[in-house]
């Protein structure tokens, strides 16, 4: 392969222990991770619950001032009642005060509603607030635990870093930027190695995505400095070091050197002399005494 089908053979070598090392860290931490969004989702669930809570206490105590401000209309009502000039008056204070009066039974049942709601609210708040305290609790002693241990693997990934780094700086820019694109889409297989499932038959196929590829592939690829992708998944072809040419690429077999030296001493032979065949007499056969006849 080309020097720049080797650059790019390094940086996938390089940016795969990165990514390996990458991995490991993330193992280590996802413990941690996935307690931190616990702690999160119940803060914001113990917010929205707080929220909840304040917001029915404001209800609560305006349905109480509605109550007291029903409650002096029905006293100014009786007041007006008791100074009524006639009947009709008196009547119609009356049919006021009554009104008042379902309106005001009304809004007690719905403050007792309210109340029973920010009862509730209050207890779950109170459970809420103890849940996220306990898990905050574990959330430390988490991060007490592994403290150490992300360490050692923040300082193996930054130690894998500059390698990654400098490998991506000995790729052309064209090719860098495909070779990003292809990590970014399979995770980081951005390359495929090129694999030949018979040693016997001129086939080759991606090992990535098994696909069969063009029987000349392996022959191009070692060639040529100008990458070549597989027309199936895209990714970067590569010879891999167990795929030499004389395993890739089947060799015509030459002569045994017995049936070489054979075959040149029969060319170098005279041919045999081959005689005519002269016609002979054939010999002659003296016939048998005739039998006489029977007698009658």
């Amino acid at each position: 392969m080309g020097p720049i089908n080797q650059a790019l053979v390094k940086l996938f070598e390089a940016d795969q222990k990165y990514r390996q090392a990458q991995s490991r860290y993330e193992a280590a931490s996802r413990d941690v991770r996935f307690q931190e969004r616990k702690v999160n989702e119940l803060v914001a669930r113990l917010d929205q619950t707080h929220h909840e809570f304040k917001e029915l206490q404001a209800r609560s105590a305006n349905t109480e001032l509605d109550i007291k401000a029903r409650e002096q209309k029905i006293e100014h009502y009786r007041e007006q009642q008791q100074t009524a000039k006639n009947n009709k008056e008196y009547q119609t204070f009356l049919v006021q005060i009554n009104t008042e009066k379902v309106d005001k039974n009304k809004i007690e049942d719905e403050l007792l509603k309210l109340m029973e709601q920010v009862e509730k609210t209050q207890g779950e708040l109170k459970a809420l607030v103890e849940h996220v305290e306990a898990e905050k609790l574990k959330l430390a002693q988490l991060r007490e635990q592994i403290t150490g241990r992300l360490e050692v693997l923040k300082q193996e990934m930054d130690d894998l870093k500059p390698a990654r780094d400098l490998a991506a700086a000995e790729v052309p820019a064209k090719h860098l930027d495909t070779f990003e694109r292809l990590c970014e889409r399979f995770d980081g297989e951005a390359l495929a190695a090129i694999a030949k499932p018979n040693r016997r038959v001129e086939e080759y196929i991606c090992s990535s995505c098994n696909m069969s590829m063009a029987p000349d592939i392996y022959n191009r690829v070692h060639s040529r400095d100008e990458p070549l992708t597989c027309p199936s998944c895209r990714r970067f072809l590569f010879i891999p070091n167990d795929l030499p040419p004389e395993l890739a690429v089947n060799q015509p077999k030459k002569p045994k050197k017995s049936e070489g030296k054979s075959a040149e001493a029969k060319a170098g032979a005279e041919p045999p002399t081959v005689q005519s065949a002269q016609p002979t007499e054939a010999p002659q056969v003296d016939a048998p005494p005739a039998t006489p006849p029977n007698q009658a």
